[in-house]
C-alpha cells in the first residue's frame, strides 16, 4: 500500500470514529478547519499552500501529508511546493528539514502516480 493510501484510510477511519464519538465542539471544530480552506479573499490553492507552510513550521507530519494532498488536488506546481518549502524552511530553520523530506517523500508518490 503507498503512503498515499495509508494516510488517506487512516485519516478517514480515525477522523469517521472522533466525529461519531466527539460533541459539539469537535464537529465545530473540524467544520471550522474545512471552511477556512474555502475560495474568499485568498483562493483556495493559497491557502492550502500557507497551511503546508505552517505545517512545516510546526513540524506536524499528519498536516504536511494533509495540505499536499490537497494542494494537488488544486493543479499545485512542482515548482510551486518547492517554492513553498523554501519558505516553511526559511521560517522553520534547519529542524524543518526531517519534515521536509517526508513533504517531499509523499509529493514523490504523488508524481509517479500521475
Amino acid at each position: 500500500m503507498s503512503k498515499v493510501d495509508e494516510f488517506n484510510q487512516y485519516r478517514e477511519k480515525l477522523n469517521e470514529i472522533i466525529l461519531l464519538k466527539g460533541n459539539k465542539i469537535t464537529k465545530r471544530f473540524f467544520n471550522l478547519d474545512t471552511n477556512t480552506y474555502q475560495d474568499g479573499a485568498l483562493t483556495s490553492k493559497t491557502k492550502e499552500l500557507l497551511g503546508l507552510v505552517a505545517s512545516l513550521v510546526l513540524r506536524c507530519n499528519d498536516c504536511i501529508n494533509y495540505h499536499i494532498l490537497q494542494c494537488h488536488k488544486l493543479g499545485v506546481t512542482e515548482a510551486e511546493f518547492y517554492e513553498t518549502f523554501n519558505v516553511g524552511l526559511i521560517v522553520g530553520g534547519s529542524i524543518v528539514i526531517p519534515h521536509l523530506r517526508r513533504a517531499v517523500e509523499i509529493l514523490e508518490e504523488l508524481v509517479q502516480q500521475e
